[in-house]
């Protein structure tokens, strides 16, 4: 026999948490990592709100005694080589904005043909049928375990053979095509979405071009941008391949041109300060993107991860 007044279990919201020594251990192993993550960024971020004179008479200290945006507005080139010197600066000069020119467009031409094309990959993986799909599938999925250093040479070999050293094409070739990550990501998000849309496209004389156009992409902003995002947080940060393809200053991308900043040391060391002023500056877009779309990007993936 049921009662008429069974017991209402509270809201949520109004749950007292039972902290047991599972979860406070839980929780103290998840701040040390996060301490251990964020220190390198404050000390970037501190050393360059420092003064050069006070690099080394306050490295123990948490906070600069006297902060300063000197560092930054140097490296951005709104300061002589006199003035930069006056302030402790070590006469070590960076275009840092052509630099970061060639930073975006760099990324900005990968992202768009990357996301291009292992899109369509992903789509016919998907839905097409072909002979030696399955197969030509479990290659690209292969692929993710080959280490990118062993193609260095073969693609550096291919690209001075045809002249490419240099040239923004030369440092953009090896990475415009598919990953096998974009593609197998993409791919089982496409598997997710109805057939039924598909199957009504179709009977309505649609190609699966069009279909995938103006049916599919709609329904995949979410899977597309993550890829994007991932993919242009990874570019941005490419030191090896531009580094060893673009020598000349004009093509350098600004990984590259930090470490020739850093080994310019017109007066013995290198400017510390100033160069941490210009990494704090490049890393703040790919911090601030990982802040505002880290968690779709997590939901994204454990959402194609399932399927």
């Amino acid at each position: 026999m049921t009662t008429l007044f069974a017991p209402i279990a509270p809201p949520a919201a109004h749950r007292i948490r039972i902290f047991t020594p599972g979860r406070i251990a839980a929780w103290i192993a998840l701040g040390l990592m996060l301490l251990i993550t964020l220190a390198p960024l404050w000390m970037v971020v501190k050393t360059a709100l420092m003064q050069s004179a006070h690099l080394y008479t306050e490295s123990d200290q948490l906070l600069p005694s006297a902060p300063t945006l000197d560092n930054f507005i140097r490296v951005l080139g709104f300061m002589t080589l006199e003035e930069s010197r006056a302030l402790g600066g070590s006469g070590a000069e960076i275009n840092f904005l052509r630099a970061m020119g060639n930073s975006l467009l760099f990324t900005g031409i990968i992202v768009v043909t990357q996301i291009s094309f292992a899109a369509m990959a992903a789509y016919a993986f998907a839905r097409l049928r072909f002979p030696g799909r399955n197969t030509l599938f479990a290659l690209f999925v292969g692929s993710m375990m080959v280490p990118g250093v062993v193609t260095f040479i073969p693609n550096f070999i291919l690209i001075k053979d045809l002249g490419l050293l240099n040239t923004m094409a030369g440092m953009v070739a090896p990475f415009c095509l598919m990953q096998g990550f974009s593609v197998f990501f993409l791919r089982q998000f496409f598997l997710s979405i109805p057939r039924d849309l598909e199957e009504a496209a179709l009977l309505d004389g649609a190609s699966y071009f069009y279909i995938f156009i103006h049916v599919v992409l709609p329904l995949s902003i979410t899977p597309l941008a993550t890829i994007a995002m991932l993919t242009g947080i990874n570019m941005w940060n490419e030191f090896f391949w531009p580094y060893l393809v673009a020598k000349d200053e004009a093509q350098q991308v600004l990984p590259v041109a930090l470490q020739t900043f850093k080994s310019q040391t017109a007066q013995g060391q290198p400017d510390w300060t100033g160069l941490m002023a210009a990494t704090a500056i490049t890393v703040m877009p790919t911090v601030l993107l990982l802040v505002v779309m880290g968690r779709r990007v997590v939901e994204s993936v454990q959402f194609s991860g399932g399927k």
